[in-house]
């Protein structure tokens, strides 16, 4: 992963909100919000909570006197996130970054993560920390995209851009979002940090979108993604929304011109403090 990975700035949290949330993120955010809310956790902590898709799932399933501390590394996602939430004293917004979280030992039942762990520069030292701030016996709930194969709309946009950019292809969804798929490493990080009971299950759904620019403008300019692509020029195409354009052709090839639907598949995770 390249520094730059994590640098969700300027217009990207709105237009990963707007477009990445609900072509990819909201079913899994389902996911993990019945599986959190079934552990009856007293105290949860959300770390890499991006826009807040999982906090606007998770939080109405909370039981009232819940406690629910959300974080994210990038100020600029927290904002948007808290603007997005329903007002909700149980929440407490906070910057924080998982690899040196600011809370005591012990004092969380729950830490869940979707889709963060790919970003966490060292995977066993931020496992280490959330084990820190568990309880004995406390869950650690995350999930991680599979490989971009199984990713379909993901896997044509990086194929098309390289098809533009032959010479220095644009690599960060395969890179870092789909980067962390291997289960068998995934399990060793996490004992290496001190977790047992280790339970891994991968998930399809379906990935929807009412036409193939919807996909090609999430993946292109709701993500890092798009500064990879305004830092390239080649074969005459320099702009975004030129690159952009090329992504949703390619789409449009495979899927047609109309509603597109495609796979995608991804790791649920949970383990034992």
């Amino acid at each position: 992963m390249l520094e730059t990975d994590k640098l969700f700035a300027g217009s990207i949290p709105e237009n990963y909100d707007r477009y990445m949330v609900p072509l990819i993120f909201e079913p899994f955010a389902a996911d993990i919000a019945q599986r959190a809310a079934a552990l009856s956790p007293g105290a949860v902590l959300e770390i890499a909570a991006g826009t807040g898709v999982v906090t606007r799932a998770l939080a109405p399933r909370l039981s009232p006197d819940a406690s629910y501390v959300v974080t994210d590394l990038n100020q600029p996602m927290l904002d948007y996130a808290a603007s997005r939430q329903t007002p909700d004293s149980r929440i407490e917004w906070r910057q924080a970054d998982a690899m040196a979280l600011p809370f005591q030992d012990a004092a969380f039942d729950l830490v869940c993560c979707q889709f963060g762990a790919m970003f966490f520069p060292n995977r066993t030292s931020a496992y280490r920390e959330a084990r820190r701030v568990l309880k004995p016996g406390g869950r650690f709930l995350f999930n991680v995209w599979d490989r971009i194969e199984e990713n379909v709309f993901a896997d044509e946009v990086t194929n098309a851009l390289a098809r533009i950019f032959p010479e220095d292809p644009p690599r960060f969804l395969a890179r870092t979002p789909h980067g962390y798929h291997d289960k068998g490493l995934i399990r060793r990080d996490l004992e290496a940090a001190g977790f047992s009971d280790v339970a891994i299950e991968t998930r399809a759904e379906q990935s929807r979108a009412s036409s193939p620019r919807l996909p090609a403008v999430a993946y292109c300019q709701g993500t890092v993604l798009r500064s990879e692509i305004e830092a390239r020029k080649a074969r005459g195409v320099g702009r975004l929304d030129a690159a952009t354009d090329y992504a949703a052709s390619a789409i449009a090839d495979r899927h047609g011109s109309g509603e597109v639907a495609a796979k995608i598949q991804a790791h649920v995770i949970m383990a034992v403090a």
